[in-house]
């Protein structure tokens, strides 16, 4: 990976003379690391398709294309290597820019559909699933030796604002637990422990970013994969190192200002 960091810095060299079409100089990366990109990918996953999804997220971004190349290209190996497709519709991981210690750089992010989905892939869950509780709702809860979750939504009429979130998980061949979240609890937690809690994503998708934190929460009693606690645990990380395993490259310094 060295040679790839030798190119960039080239280029960044070169842009203080001549003007670089970045969108351009991004797929000759990509083409460049065509092989490692393939070896990264699960292999039900399309090599050609990814570098395509990920270059029109990078085309469609005038603030990715403004990070730091490395961090772009760190991210996007990282959802690679968990086979999640980056910003598309589905919603299953994002590459987002941010300043750390003043540097543009790209934030890897697993969305709320990419968490259901690795959580399937791990194989020792049967069924996964989150949804919002609203005012006018059935809603009852127990908790103790007994657990209980009761939820039937109003089917007509006015549902009312939301007033909290829930995530429930059935293990094979039986068990299940669940966890609720009023929604104050959920937008504290996500002002205390998420690094994107200002950025547009929270204020865009508040609700898929709310049934992700209560995912998150219950995923921490849930019977997973190495893998898929690893991809749980370096969720909202900022890499600018290339490795044949991206769980293992520690994240850069604590990201200061969305931009």
């Amino acid at each position: 990976m060295s040679k790839l960091k030798d190119t960039l810095k080239n280029k960044e060299d070169k842009g203080s003379n001549i003007a670089i079409n970045k969108a351009y100089a991004m797929k000759q990366l990509m083409i460049k690391m065509k092989g490692e990109i393939e070896q990264a990918l699960p292999s039900q996953l399309s090599s050609e398709r990814f570098q395509k999804v990920s270059l029109t997220a990078f085309n469609s971004n005038q603030k990715l294309q403004n990070c730091d190349p490395m961090t772009f290209i760190a991210s996007m190996m990282q959802s690679a290597q968990l086979g999640l497709e980056p910003n598309t519709p589905l919603g299953l991981s994002y590459l987002i820019p941010y300043k750390v210690d003043g540097v543009c750089k790209v934030q890897f992010q697993i969305g709320y559909k990419g968490l259901l989905e690795l959580a399937h892939r791990s194989g020792k869950l049967k069924t996964l699933y989150a949804h919002e509780v609203r005012e006018n709702d059935e809603f009852d809860i127990d908790y103790g030796l007994e657990q209980k979750l009761i939820h039937k939504p109003l089917l007509k009429g006015d549902r009312g604002k939301v007033i909290g979130y829930y995530a429930v998980y059935h293990l094979e061949p039986s068990g299940y637990n669940f966890v609720f979240m009023t929604y104050d609890e959920v937008k504290n937690h996500g002002k205390k422990y998420s690094k994107s809690f200002d950025s547009e994503i929270w204020e865009k998708e508040f609700d898929s970013m709310a049934k992700k934190t209560v995912i998150k929460k219950l995923l921490k009693y849930a019977p997973l994969s190495i893998e898929m606690q690893k991809a749980v645990a370096f969720d909202e990380s900022v890499k600018d190192v290339i490795d044949s395993d991206m769980l293992l490259v520690d994240s850069v310094d604590t990201l200061d200002v969305n931009i």
